[in-house]
């Protein structure tokens, strides 16, 4: 596979990405009892920052995609135009940390958690003045909702990664050998 041919590939795979997620997010927006954004939010397309570990290059796709779901969350009134910035730096930060600071996958999805809980968390406190809880809760609050949306993420990509069909899919550029 010639070096153009790579270039289109993921900038393709990006694009995808980008756009499941953006999907996912507004698809459980649907779901009255699953808030995508606030304090006690479940945005089960966080699972997808998995993806990083075993291919830091979808880290922009994964980043570009929480960006335009925090901007339609803008756009219908659920957060401010800050949230487009530092839930997608949250975001940003989870996925390069997972891709090179962890070598388990189990380890990999403590990143999300902590980015998210704490950057988040503080933005909704301190910016958007959520302040029905402190801003300890406000934080562990949204680490919960992000360790609900790893932890699927994480059984899902245990049973995924037995599929010989869909490691070719992903084609890993590291971790390709990743267990528990």
């Amino acid at each position: 596979m010639d070096k153009r041919h790579q270039i289109i590939l993921r900038i393709t795979s990006n694009g995808m990405v980008a756009a499941l997620y953006f999907a996912l997010t507004m698809l459980f927006m649907t779901v009255p009892v699953i808030s995508q954004f606030g304090p006690i939010q479940i945005r089960f397309s966080e699972f997808m920052v998995l993806l990083a570990f075993f291919r830091p290059d979808l880290t922009f796709g994964l980043s570009l995609g929480c960006f335009f779901a925090n901007m339609a969350g803008f756009f219908m009134g659920y957060t401010i135009p800050i949230d487009m910035v530092l839930g997608t730096l949250a975001t940003a930060l989870a996925c390069v940390a997972e891709a090179y600071l962890a070598r388990h996958l189990l380890v990999a999805c403590i990143y999300p958690v902590i980015f998210n809980g704490v950057i988040v968390g503080l933005e909704l406190y301190y910016l958007m003045g959520i302040t029905d809880f402190n801003p300890w809760a406000t934080m562990g609050l949204v680490a919960a909702g992000e360790a609900a949306a790893i932890a699927v993420g994480y059984a899902l990509f245990m049973v995924l990664m037995r599929n010989k069909g869909f490691m070719r899919v992903l084609a890993p550029t590291r971790h390709q050998e990743a267990r528990f």
